[in-house]
């Protein structure tokens, strides 16, 4: 992609204040903020534009797929509104030219904001050459340059990762899926490797699309690390729609005729599975820049080690975003790239810190789930038996729920029982991503009981339910 406001190499100082890696969600916020600072700040970045990998094949592409499977599936429950009509086709080549116009509108938005933003910009690598000098590789092959940093966020993010097993190359990740100008043909059945977020997203907004799809999860339950009822509530909704297998241990991928043959282990016999498309969607990995061994930092199973202001144990470089492992999501790296960015422009004092307990975390399947802070049982396991109460608003009392049919979701708030601040919240259900904003609000502001019963939600919303679970806290 050609960048119109990239800066020349020869036009680079020799110096700079900040060399920023990675312009996504944990590089761009930070140089912005630091240009308008008065520090000299130079951005490079692969892509050649912000937003990352969110925007090239993550977030932004999989959720403008993801709003096309929702509107298709709206048709599903018109009897209920008393509606008739064949339900649409889908377009499988006319939605991925959805997704990369909408793409293309926030690249061409985003190529503005660098205009804009007082940062020189270059479409390029950088790598460590020295504990503060990097050397700048064009990407367009004009010629490579040092230069010396004072300070350096590190916001290279991440990449899929793979299973170290037979095969893996065969296996699609969500690059292939969502990047821009995707041109994979709608699987016919694909098995989806992994039932974390990226798994149980990408079947269900496939499958509502036409695919049939299977999961298979090597934990004994979807979304490990989730609260339980979480996902088991996910598990009985996408079951109906998508076969899930879960203790299954993926132990090979081959080609079979014009599709593939995944064999896994499920309760200690082997199993097989074949599929004209395997996805591996197993997490995601760190990726650092070449020459990272010059800076000296502490490394934590392949992520680099952090405090609270997203320094690493070399006091002139930061790491916020993916590198560091401790909130894998855009929306926490930008926060975490300002984060960096105020400590830097304080000469390196500690002015701000990253609240992590008060990320909320969102999944986009159908139906939606979100959660913020500590389940129960991890608030019980911190502060003692006893010590936490939970308060819940069941969306079969709710009268949009009601409206819509989908009154099977629930509203978990757990609160200190001492002093009635929130301590955590889980959603399942029709607007869960929204509904979880102002919980994660009261999270980082630490607010309990009294504000959320006390504030005026719109009526009828369910958000009127975070008001009526705060309302039946009980000390």
């Amino acid at each position: 992609m050609a960048l119109a406001f990239q800066t020349p190499l020869t036009a680079l100082a020799d110096e700079v204040d900040v060399l920023v890696l990675g312009a996504g969600g944990a590089g761009y916020p930070g140089a912005f903020f630091l240009a308008r600072a008065g520090l000299s700040v130079l951005m490079v970045d692969p892509i050649g534009n912000l937003g990352g990998d969110c925007l090239a094949e993550g977030c932004v592409p999989s959720k403008a797929v993801r709003e096309a499977a929702l509107v298709r599936s709206l048709a599903d429950k018109f009897e209920g509104f008393g509606l008739h009509g064949s339900k649409p086709a889908a377009d499988w080549r006319a939605v991925l030219a959805h997704k990369d116009r909408v793409q293309n509108t926030r690249y061409a938005q985003h190529a503005r904001e660098i205009a804009e933003g007082g940062v020189a910009f270059v479409q390029g690598r950088g790598v460590i050459v020295a504990p503060d000098r990097a050397r700048i590789d064009a990407s367009d092959g004009s010629g490579s340059r040092e230069v010396r940093f004072a300070h350096l966020i590190l916001g290279t993010g991440s990449a899929p990762a793979r299973l170290p097993i037979l095969g893996a190359d065969l296996a699609l990740t969500s690059h292939d899926l969502f990047r821009l100008g995707a041109d994979l043909p709608l699987p016919r059945h694909l098995v989806i490797i992994g039932g974390g977020y990226i798994g149980v997203e990408t079947a269900s907004m496939l499958q509502a699309l036409g695919a049939e799809c299977t999961v298979l999860e090597y934990a004994p339950q979807l979304l490990p690390g989730f609260d339980a009822e979480l996902a088991s509530f996910l598990h009985a909704s996408l079951s109906q729609r998508v076969r899930i297998e879960l203790s299954s241990q993926v132990l090979s991928i081959a080609r079979e005729g014009s599709g593939y043959y995944v064999r896994y282990k499920q309760s200690g016999g082997e199993l097989g599975m074949s599929g004209d498309a395997v996805l591996m969607a197993t997490g995601r990995v760190p990726v650092l820049p070449e020459g990272v061994e010059h800076l000296g930092l502490t490394l934590e199973r392949g992520h680099v080690g952090v405090d609270d202001t997203l320094r690493t144990s070399n006091p002139r470089v930061w790491a916020p975003g993916d590198v560091n492992g401790r909130s894998m999501l855009f929306h926490s790296a930008v926060r975490q790239s300002l984060v960096a960015a105020h400590c830097i422009a304080a000469g390196g004092q500690a002015v701000d810190r990253m609240p992590f307990h008060a990320v909320p975390m969102t999944v986009f399947t159908e139906p939606e789930l979100a959660h913020v802070g500590q389940t129960a049982a991890q608030a019980e396991a911190a502060l003692g038996a006893g010590s936490v109460a939970v308060a819940r608003y069941d969306y079969a009392e709710d009268s949009r729920a009601q409206i819509y049919g989908e009154t099977q979701g629930f509203i978990k708030l757990v609160f200190n029982r001492s002093d009635a601040r929130l301590l955590g919240a889980q959603i399942a259900g029709m607007d869960a991503a929204q509904l979880i904003a102002p919980l994660a609000l009261a999270m980082e502001q630490g607010l309990g009981a009294q504000a959320l019963a006390d504030c005026v939600f719109p009526h009828p919303m369910l958000s009127e339910g975070i008001n009526k679970a705060a309302r039946s806290f009980r000390p």
